[in-house]
């Protein structure tokens, strides 16, 4: 595989699940027209990240994995043969998830992440965590890569991109409902770099509430042989406004890369980090309103 392309769908969300299902299509099918291998939609897209305070509401608005919302972009997944990215506020008891489930291009369900970090400061209290990361082994057309999703907020953590790469991914797909500045976006970079992973991140663009577009990818490639200095590993940024925007990995880079660098899994020292399994939480750093 030479390179891996991402559509990330930057698009503003319509008032009803039937009108972002049809939406999501259309986009989906001009993504693979400029030759996407992935398309990937951003946070929460089945209801453009609407988190009522009603929870009889909440759940209503809420679909199942296998509902036919998520189902109907597995059937076109395969029928573009092309990977789709579709995130939701899935249905779950207590309370809905808010999740992405990731299709390859023959329609096949390879994995369903719910977000772990939850915003229990924010809206989000009124949702319950996933439990998990996960990787799969994507067969796209241009071979296999092994990717894995987090979702917002995940980023904030280095343990979550740390744990997709010790599980082997390659590419990490990462929908998103926030303003991405400065900060946010080193979050990402800082990610890509030490993991020495491809990160994908689709963004709502300006228009949606509390959101301003620039989704953006990064490769991971610091150093390059022929060069001197360090590189910059932002593969795109986009603007404020609604569209797709082609992320490029060159995912044979990136592997060569990952067999001779120091970063990621190389000289780590497992034993020592034991610290970082204790739950015990001390000032300043105690909230409320936390969740284990």
């Amino acid at each position: 595989m030479n390179s891996l392309k991402v559509a990330l769908l930057q698009i503003l969300p319509e008032k009803t699940l039937e009108q972002n299902r049809q939406k999501g299509f259309t986009y989906c099918k001009k993504a693979k027209e400029m030759g996407a291998d992935i398309a990937l939609f951003p946070e929460m897209w089945s209801v453009g990240y609407c988190i009522p305070e009603d929870l009889k509401e909440l759940k209503a608005s809420a679909v199942s994995a296998d509902s036919v919302f998520v189902n109907s972009f597995g059937e076109l997944a395969r029928e573009l043969q092309m990977a789709i990215g579709i995130t939701f506020l899935e249905e779950y008891e207590p309370l809905p998830r808010n999740t992405i489930c990731l299709f390859d291009r023959f329609g096949e369900r390879k994995l369903v992440y719910a977000k772990v970090h939850t915003c229990d400061f924010g809206e989000e209290c009124r949702l319950t965590p996933g439990d998990d990361f996960y990787v799969t082994e994507l067969d796209t057309a241009q071979g296999n890569v092994k990717v894995g999703a987090m979702i917002c907020y995940d980023r904030e953590f280095p343990e979550s991109a740390r744990i997709l790469m010790l599980k082997g991914a390659e590419i990490i797909l990462v929908p998103n409902a926030c303003p991405m500045e400065i900060n946010r976006l080193s979050q990402l970079r800082a990610r890509a770099y030490e993991n020495m992973v491809g990160i994908a991140t689709v963004n709502y663009p300006y228009g949606q509430p509390d959101c301003n577009g620039h989704s953006s990818a990064f490769d991971g490639i610091a150093y390059r042989p022929e060069d001197f200095t360090s590189r910059d590993t932002l593969v795109i940024e986009a603007g404020e406004r609604e569209g797709i925007y082609m992320a490029d990995f060159p995912l044979e880079e990136i592997r060569e890369y990952r067999s001779r660098e120091v970063h990621g899994n190389a000289y780590r020292h497992p034993k020592k980090y034991k610290l970082l399994l204790a739950e015990e939480i001390q000032e300043p750093f105690i909230r409320e309103d936390y969740r284990r």
